[in-house]
């Protein structure tokens, strides 16, 4: 993924989120406008056969990682035709031949999974990595601890990113974890880990290649804390709990903006240039909308269907 289309990728997810938001019928999600680079600089790192795992902020995440624009609006509305016919909504999104293994909306539920993906990718002899992505929150969580430990003993192929947006919920993260830098919890495990600017695409993309680098090299697994800030509440029904200056200050480290403006400096991009960038993703966003409002809700008969 070059600098334009990490642009443009940024672009369609804060589109994409800002359109459903806008929609009576949006229902509870989590989004993610100011998270931007991480979900980009993150899968622009990965190769077509690694697996994403992500917690349930995943639309961002999954369109990043090349799910249908169009599926994944379809899916959020609870249309047939959603990525996963309707039924796992934001919370448990998947589309494993995109290399997107799903959502999980329990906090620090996909850790342990992950290690079981990546269990398997190590079996399969595939040099295939599995990537994990989960908030500062789940940093909290038994779960992480247990999963860095068997991660280490087997040499697991198995990224861990911490997208360390410093709120759970409305709690700081200063308040509820110890540790000065999140990427300090692998120490311990002997797990090499670093800690980078979550607000900017290229370093993020950067850290996260270079972590995969050893990881695919059979050297186990790496740690990347990535620190980013977002632009609103929780949740679409949680109150915003920041005040308005710093909320000012937060949105001012757009990372759409710090890339638009490196591109522009650089020579890559100009107004007309990113004019065609905008109108190509609103496109794609409108069409996504007239897919999944063309499409219809699932029929009863289907209720009972892959339920095990």
């Amino acid at each position: 993924m070059n600098a334009i289309e990490r642009l443009r990728t940024m672009m369609l997810i804060r589109a994409f989120e800002r359109t459903l938001a806008a929609r009576p019928d949006h229902g509870f999600q989590l989004l993610s406008a100011g998270e931007e680079a991480v979900a980009v600089g993150l899968c622009s790192a990965l190769q077509p056969g690694d697996q994403l795992l992500t917690g349930g902020r995943s639309i961002g995440p999954a369109l990043a990682r090349g799910v249908d624009p169009k599926t994944v609006m379809a899916e959020l509305l609870g249309k047939s035709a959603g990525v996963n016919r309707g039924k796992a909504g934001r919370g448990h999104l998947a589309d494993p031949e995109h290399g997107f293994f799903g959502a999980h909306a329990v906090v620090g539920g996909n850790l342990s999974i992950a290690a079981g993906v990546a269990l398997a990718q190590q079996l399969s002899g595939q040099p295939n990595i599995v990537c994990v992505l989960f908030g500062d929150g789940a940093a909290g969580s038994g779960a992480l601890h247990e999963t860095l430990n068997i991660a280490a003993l087997w040499k697991l192929p198995l990224l861990f990113v911490c997208n360390n947006n410093q709120l759970s919920v409305s709690t700081p993260r200063r308040a509820a974890l110890a540790p000065r830098r999140l990427a300090d919890l692998a120490a311990p495990f002997g797990v090499p880990a670093q800690t980078v600017d979550g607000m900017d695409v290229v370093a993020v993309a950067e850290a996260i290649a270079s972590a995969a680098r050893g990881v695919r090299s059979g050297a186990g697994p790496a740690f990347v804390e990535c620190e980013s800030e977002r632009f609103g509440p929780h949740s679409t029904t949680a109150r915003e709990t920041r005040d308005p200056e710093t909320l000012e200050r937060i949105r001012a480290r757009c990372p759409i903006l710090r890339l638009t403006g490196d591109l522009e400096l650089a020579g890559a991009v100009s107004p007309a240039s990113l004019a065609t960038l905008e109108a190509e993703v609103e496109a794609m966003v409108a069409e996504a909308v007239a897919f999944a409002e063309a499409a219809p809700y699932p029929s009863p008969s289907e209720a009972l269907a892959d339920v095990g």
